[in-house]
C-alpha cells in the first residue's frame, strides 16, 4: 500500500465514470455480452487472471462486490479476500477448502460457539477429526499433530475468554510440519493485526462487526495467499458462498471511517478498563495488565486494542451478575459487536460451548462488553450504578 491505512481508505474506489464519491450498487443474477464469442473472451481472461474480477454469471459477483475485495486485499496484503454472506460463512469457507473425510484438524479451544459445533460434531459426520488445544499450553498443540493433520484453526483472542496465543510459535510449529494455518482476525481486523503478512495461509474477520460498523449488515471476509487461492477458488465455486451487491456496498461505506471508529473504541475502551481494573470482584479479560502473558502476547503482536472485552465476576449468587447486566442502561442486550453502540451479554454455556481448557468456579461468571463510541464517561457512570447489584 503507498498510502497510509487511514488516507487509502478515505481515497480507494472512487467513481469518476459517474462522477460518484462512491461506486454504484450493481445488482445482477445474468450478465450479458454482446456475442457468445464475448462471453468465451471473459471467461479466457477469468482463467489467466482469477483475481481479476471477470464475470459470466451473477453468483461469481458484480463491479460492487469486486471493489469491494480489492480494497480487503490491500488491507489484509494479501493474495486475495473472498467475500461470504456471513463472518461464520468465511470460517465454513476456510474449512470446507482444507479438510476431508480421513483427515484431522487442529483449533484452538475458545473458538466462537459455533465454529465449535462445526468442527467437534458436524465434520464428525464426515470422518473428520478435531481435536483442541490449549491456547495458554501449545505442546498441547504440537503433541497432537500426526500425519493426518491438515489445518490449524486459531482464533485469536479467544471467543469471550480473551485468551492471547504466542502466534509466532503457531506459525514455527506449522510451517515445520506443513501443515496449513487459518486465524478468526475479527476482534482486531488488518488495522490492528495483518495475518497473511505474518505468515497464516488465511485471515478471517466477519464484516458484521468493525467493517460495517453500523450493525445493518452481514458479511465475511477471507484473505488468502497463494498457496491456497487455488483451492479457496473451488471451494467458493461449488458452495455459491458470494456475498450480495447490497452488502458489498453498505460494508465499502462502512470501511471508510473504520480507522476513526476502532481509534475511538480502543480509547473508550481503555478508559473503561481502567476503571473496572479497580474493582475487586472482577479481573478484566482484556490487554490491559502489563505484567500478565495475555498482555506480552496481545503487545507482541498487535499495534492496538478493539472496544471487546471480558469480565470474570465473582459473585456468590448468579442473580446479582444478571441484576448488574439488566441494571445497565447504555448497553444494548445482544448478540454481535463492532456497532457504534454498546453491548452486553451474560455468557453462559451457549455462548462458551464445551470448553476443555477453561474452568470457572461455581462464584465465577462470564459477561462480554461491547465499547460503543458513546461519551466514555456516560458509560463509566451506568456500570457504577450496576455494579452495586453484585454480592
Amino acid at each position: 500500500m503507498t498510502k497510509s491505512f487511514k488516507t487509502f481508505l478515505k481515497h480507494t474506489a472512487k467513481d469518476f465514470h459517474n462522477q460518484s464519491v462512491n461506486p454504484p450498487v450493481v445488482r445482477a443474477s445474468t450478465i450479458i455480452f454482446k456475442s457468445m464469442r464475448d462471453i468465451r473472451k471473459t471467461q479466457v481472461k477469468a482463467i489467466k487472471n482469477p483475481t481479476g474480477g471477470y464475470y459470466d454469471y451473477g453468483r461469481q459477483g458484480t463491479s460492487t462486490t469486486y471493489i469491494l475485495q480489492k480494497i480487503l486485499t490491500k488491507l489484509e496484503e494479501s493474495y486475495h479476500v473472498f467475500t461470504t454472506p456471513t463472518g461464520f460463512g468465511s470460517v465454513f469457507l476456510s474449512i470446507f477448502s482444507i479438510v476431508r473425510p480421513g483427515d484431522e484438524i487442529i483449533v484452538a479451544d475458545p473458538v466462537y460457539s459455533p465454529t465449535r459445533i462445526l468442527t467437534e460434531d458436524f465434520l464428525k459426520e464426515f470422518k473428520i477429526k478435531t481435536i483442541f488445544y490449549d491456547p495458554a499450553n501449545l505442546k498441547t498443540l504440537e503433541n497432537n499433530i500426526s500425519k493426518k493433520t491438515k489445518l490449524i484453526f486459531v482464533e485469536n483472542p479467544g471467543s469471550n475468554s480473551f485468551e492471547f496465543q504466542d502466534l509466532g510459535k503457531i506459525i514455527s510449529i506449522a510451517k515445520k510440519n506443513k501443515i496449513i494455518t487459518a486465524i478468526d482476525n475479527t476482534w482486531a481486523t488488518p488495522y490492528y493485526f495483518k495475518p497473511i503478512k505474518f505468515g497464516f495461509d488465511m485471515s478471517i474477520v466477519s464484516a458484521t462487526k468493525y467493517y460495517s460498523g453500523h450493525s445493518d449488515v452481514m458479511g465475511g471476509s477471507l484473505a488468502v495467499n497463494k498457496k491456497v487461492f487455488n483451492k479457496v477458488k473451488a471451494a467458493e465455486k461449488i458452495t455459491g458462498l458470494r456475498l450480495g451487491p447490497d452488502d458489498a456496498y453498505l460494508i465499502t461505506r462502512g470501511l471508510r471511517t473504520l480507522d476513526v471508529r476502532l481509534d475511538r473504541h480502543r480509547e473508550n475502551a481503555k478508559k473503561i478498563a481502567e476503571f473496572l481494573s479497580k474493582n475487586k470482584k472482577i479481573k478484566l479479560l482484556y490487554p490491559y495488565k502489563k505484567n500478565s502473558h495475555n498482555f506480552r502476547m496481545w503487545k507482541k503482536y498487535y499495534s492496538g486494542a478493539s472496544g471487546l472485552m471480558g469480565l470474570k465476576i465473582k459473585a456468590k449468587k448468579i442473580n446479582s451478575v444478571r441484576k448488574f447486566v439488566n441494571s445497565l442502561k447504555l448497553f444494548g442486550y445482544g448478540y454481535s459487536w463492532g456497532g457504534f453502540e454498546s453491548l452486553v451479554l451474560h455468557q453462559e454455556f451457549r455462548e462458551t460451548g464445551n470448553r476443555k481448557f477453561m474452568s470457572l468456579s461455581k462464584d465465577e461468571h462470564l459477561v462480554r462488553l461491547h465499547i460503543g463510541l458513546e461519551d466514555p464517561s456516560d458509560l463509566i457512570a451506568d456500570i457504577k450504578q450496576a455494579l452495586k447489584h453484585l454480592k
